[in-house]
């Protein structure tokens, strides 16, 4: 038995095309002990994938990915052992979805003032179902494919969607260390989402200052370089060190960001997040 854990995972509650209990089945294909559900802003897929892992013998994780801005990105934070059924957190997670929505609205203003036919009601139209209005950028970025204007989701963010990108927008976020602060004041356990992607590595060291519990050493978009200097300031602060795939789910034939269960954290990291969002819900 591999004693890991795929501790970043987004599902159809969110950006993933997944149900929440297939990300558990794939979990449990892979030889894994545990699986973080972690949607953007959401903990809806949780009960589901709770309800999966009690039928196949495996852990599953509740969590949440908070949005922010800091320095004028976008800026991460994973929360662990979150409260998912507690009416008050959940209420605070509506407000964050709303900025979201607000976002997806600028950025397709942003679109169609280049000249790109884009609509907002075909973007949502393209995740049937939905009524919490957590659209995320790749629903935007597949819409941009079906219209012919770029190849790939990753063309679509590096020409249009990324921070770079023609039509990037950021409406005001709480910040990162407001998200931190939500999510240990909920009693989860909070961890810096990849590091390697937002290029401020002041920024992160602020974080770790200011009180994170973690760091998301192990991600496919930390390099060998980052993580060894992610695993250096761990070691130095006291941090988990944690890693998950940011598995979305397919994007035509190819997982995205990476398949589920090729970047992990050891059981003993999943142990000390257990322990951390215990003491803080004074249990």
């Amino acid at each position: 038995m591999n004693h890991h854990a795929d501790l970043h995972t987004h599902t159809k509650a969110s950006d993933g095309t997944c149900d929440p209990a297939e990300n558990v089945r794939l979990a449990k294909e892979a030889g894994l002990t545990a699986v973080a559900i972690t949607d953007h802003d959401t903990v809806a897929g949780v009960p589901a994938a709770l309800e999966a892992g009690a039928e196949l013998g495996l852990e599953v994780i509740p969590g949440v990915e908070v949005s922010s801005v800091g320095r004028g990105q976008d800026i991460h934070v994973l929360g662990y052992f979150v409260p998912y059924e507690d009416a008050a957190f959940q209420e605070r997670l509506v407000g964050l979805r709303e900025t979201r929505h607000e976002r997806n609205q600028l950025l397709i203003a942003r679109l169609q003032e280049l000249g790109i036919p884009i609509t907002l009601e075909n973007v949502y139209r393209r995740k049937q179902g939905t009524t919490d209005k957590n659209i995320g950028r790749p629903h935007i970025a597949e819409e941009l494919m079906e219209l012919g204007v770029v190849a790939s989701i990753n063309e679509a963010f590096e020409k249009y969607l990324g921070k770079e990108g023609a039509a990037y927008v950021n409406p005001p976020r709480i910040s990162p260390q407001e998200a931190i602060t939500l999510i240990k004041e909920a009693g989860g356990a909070a961890v810096l989402a990849h590091p390697g992607l937002y290029d401020a590595d002041d920024l992160v060291q602020e974080l770790i200052a200011f009180g994170l519990d973690g760091i998301e050493v192990n991600h496919p978009d930390n390099d060998a370089e980052q993580r060894a200097r992610y695993t250096a300031w761990a070691n130095k602060h006291g941090l988990v060190m944690t890693g998950g795939s940011d598995f979305h789910g397919w994007r035509g034939e190819e997982p995205f960001h990476a398949m589920l269960g090729t970047h992990t954290a050891p059981m003993e990291a999943v142990e000390r997040l257990r322990q951390v969002a215990a003491k803080r819900k004074g249990k």
